[in-house]
């Protein structure tokens, strides 16, 4: 048999398959993979309307919240911040740097069950207070922590 023809009938079974599997919805383009995001807790440029639009109204302090952050960030254009949630039930953790222009830095969801703890990398600007919020149960708590930034991330 040519090869020619051999490789020809092959990819056109493969594509034949994804496109078979596609159309039974077992497999799903890149954009419905995304999970939804909250756009205007991403767009505000206050801390307080940030937190509003996450539906973190009153914050309860908590030393169950652990932020593993440098002291001293030589350069803030790469902060690497870990949060942990010893908090039973914990549904979601969220990170924002408090004085940049977008101050909510990344928001993260802990599906049933799973160990409530994100590791990510903050762009700031300048010397900030990293806030931890975290929802469980439908209550939110927080914990925060001054990162100092000796080269500006955000100029």
């Amino acid at each position: 048999m040519n090869e020619l023809r051999r490789t020809f009938l092959k990819l056109s079974g493969s594509a034949g398959t994804l496109a078979l599997a596609t159309a039974a919805g077992v497999l799903k383009p890149g954009p419905a993979w995304a999970a939804e995001w909250n756009q205007d807790a991403f767009a505000a440029k206050a801390v307080s309307d940030a937190l509003k639009n996450l539906g973190a109204t009153n914050l309860i302090e908590s030393k169950d919240i652990v932020i593993t952050a440098p002291d001293i960030a030589e350069n803030g254009a790469v902060v690497p911040v870990a949060v942990t949630s010893k908090i039973a039930n914990t549904q979601s953790i969220s990170i924002l740097s408090e004085k940049n222009p977008f101050p909510l830095a990344a928001s993260f969801t802990v599906s049933n069950g799973g160990e409530g703890y994100v590791s990510t990398r903050l762009k700031m600007g300048e010397t900030s207070n990293v806030r931890a919020v975290v929802k469980a149960d439908g209550k939110f708590y927080t914990a925060v922590k001054e990162v100092k930034v000796t080269i500006g991330g955000c100029g």
